[in-house]
């Protein structure tokens, strides 16, 4: 079980400092205390194996606490992203009817706001997870407080030991405007945390970064990993997240082994010439995951700091952090591809054609993943899960079970496997997996266009993948809507979905079948951004 790690760590490594923000430090000592009285306190309230209970809190070392004391409980824990539109938090909330939610004293003015824009969250049971007083949220009493844990005996709570069950739902972007809720189970954690900690030779003592939030997968690395091996786990503070110079001095200050984040973070570094001098004396390890490095980046990166190991990681949501893997050998050049590599331990990356055949080296295909990452399926949606998870029978006959990742690749003569981009109406851009069609959904409820579009624009240098809007408006209004769609939006999408250019136009172009041609626009876009 995922929890197990850490008290294996409490038990030899005690006083050892396991998690860290800011100036809050809990050994994993605590750690396991902590959260082995939250998991009696949660039994004692009527807490049954699989329930769910949604964090709506930012990321810090309580947090973590949460996270493990839920499943010492046999709960599941649903990551709420504070920083959502509250539409999008209550679709989450009301999709993965959550047994109870867990708030602090960062969110305890946005759960008001959930409150005031659906008043049946009201009548869900709160948990005030702060060691500050209690704020009371529009007059509602929580079923407990941080420290009522207090009066829990410290016992090693392990209500379901079947490593089969749920561990945590994470919601990703849908194409019709409702998220889609991925089921991790422990053991879908466990085959890549038994992989990645041996293979990146992670160390008791080592100190290792959490840059992503919880609500996105690579955050389960960051954690798990860390408390597999022994380290000491840096949280990211969120303010920090996005600024250059003060990542860098993260990174030198905390005398970081290991940085693992989505390949833009590492471009805004680059971007800025962020990396000090000397570099990062301690830095063993850089790991990227989620997007496609652009390689002025990771050059600038390689250039920095020759000592350091470089690996890219591949892999969606459904698949558990990651599948696949590539160390760079070398610094490439400006016509190279960095693989996306070879399976991870237990994993395998499959090329078909379209008619589930397997294609020849050099040619392009569908790309599918088999193997002990696979998610169960998507929550409470039988006709999603049909519809990407199925059966293949592989070349000795065995009947196995794939994911479609919608993703396009080739198998390289060098044995590497390659990304040729998606198939589907679904990007990433920072890292983040995005259905263009639940931007358009938001868009479809705004009433100031007559037609719209958003696709992808690929950016030169740094910057990657962006969003762009391309738009016909109903009236007068035209030539100063894009700020006011803009603003519309705020309330229905996060912001990493926001588009980042948009064009107006009197008609959309069409293709031959008369729909909207997005290649079109997507080439306009970028002619236009590199004028």
């Amino acid at each position: 079980m995922i929890y197990d790690w850490s008290r294996e760590q409490a038990r030899k490594n005690g006083n050892q400092i396991a998690v860290s923000l800011n100036d809050e430090k809990i050994s994993y000592s605590l750690l396991e205390v902590e959260s082995n009285k939250l998991a009696g306190m949660l039994i004692r309230h009527g807490l049954m194996p699989g329930d769910r209970i949604g964090l709506f809190m930012e990321k810090t070392p309580k947090t973590i606490i949460a996270m493990l004391g839920i499943t010492k409980a046999g709960g599941v824990y649903v990551p709420l992203d504070p920083h959502s539109p509250a539409e999008r938090v209550i679709k989450i909330i009301k999709s993965s009817d959550l047994y109870m939610v867990f708030i602090d004293h960062n969110t305890t003015h946005l759960f008001q706001d959930l409150i005031q824009t659906e008043p049946d969250i009201s009548l869900l049971p709160w948990v005030w997870w702060s060691a500050s007083p209690v704020i009371q949220a529009d007059n509602l009493s929580p079923l407990f407080s941080y420290k009522d844990i207090d009066s829990q005996k410290n016992e090693a709570h392990q209500v379901v030991r079947s490593s089969m069950i749920a561990a945590h739902i994470l919601f990703t972007s849908g194409s019709t405007g409702q998220p889609k809720g991925v089921v991790i189970t422990h053991s879908n954690i466990e085959a890549f945390i038994n992989w990645a900690v041996p293979y990146f030779n992670m160390k008791v003592g080592e100190h290792t970064s959490c840059h992503s939030p919880l609500h996105f997968d690579l955050s389960t690395f960051d954690i798990y990993g860390a408390f597999a091996a022994g380290c000491h786990l840096h949280l990211v503070p969120a303010a920090i997240s996005t600024n250059p110079a003060r990542l860098s001095a993260f990174i030198l200050e905390n005398n970081l082994d290991q940085w693992f984040s989505v390949p833009s973070a590492l471009s805004y570094l680059a971007k800025f010439n962020a990396i000090p001098k000397g570099g990062y004396p301690n830095l063993k390890r850089l790991i990227w995951c989620g997007e496609v490095f652009p390689i002025d980046g990771l050059k600038y990166w390689m250039k920095s700091l020759p000592n350091v190991v470089f690996t890219n990681l591949y892999g969606p949501t459904e698949a558990t952090i990651a599948s696949s893997f590539y160390t760079v050998k070398e610094s490439p050049d400006e016509l190279s591809q960095v693989p996306i590599g070879e399976p991870c331990q237990n994993e395998k990356l499959i090329i078909l054609d379209d008619d589930m055949q397997h294609t020849k080296v050099g040619e392009i295909g569908n790309l599918y993943i088999s193997g002990s990452g696979l998610s169960p399926g998507y929550w409470r949606d039988i006709a999603k899960t049909k519809a990407v998870f199925s059966w293949y029978i592989n070349e000795e006959g065995e009947r196995k079970r794939i994911y479609k990742t919608g993703d396009l690749a080739s198998l390289g003569n060098d044995g590497m496997v390659y990304f040729h981009g998606r198939s589907d109406y679904q990007i990433k851009s920072r890292g983040y997996r995005i259905e263009l069609g639940e931007i358009e959904s938001a868009l479809s409820q705004v009433d100031l266009l007559r037609e719209y579009a958003v696709v992808p624009v690929q950016l030169n240098g740094f910057a990657g993948t962006a969003i762009g809007c391309a738009y016909v408006g109903t009236g007068a209004e035209n030539g100063t809507l894009a700020p006011l769609l803009k603003k519309r939006l705020t309330d229905k999408i996060p912001n990493y979905m926001m588009p980042q250019v948009w064009q107006e136009y009197e008609q959309l172009p069409r293709n031959g079948n008369g729909k909207i041609d997005r290649k079109m626009l997507s080439d306009r876009f970028q002619e236009s951004r590199q004028r």
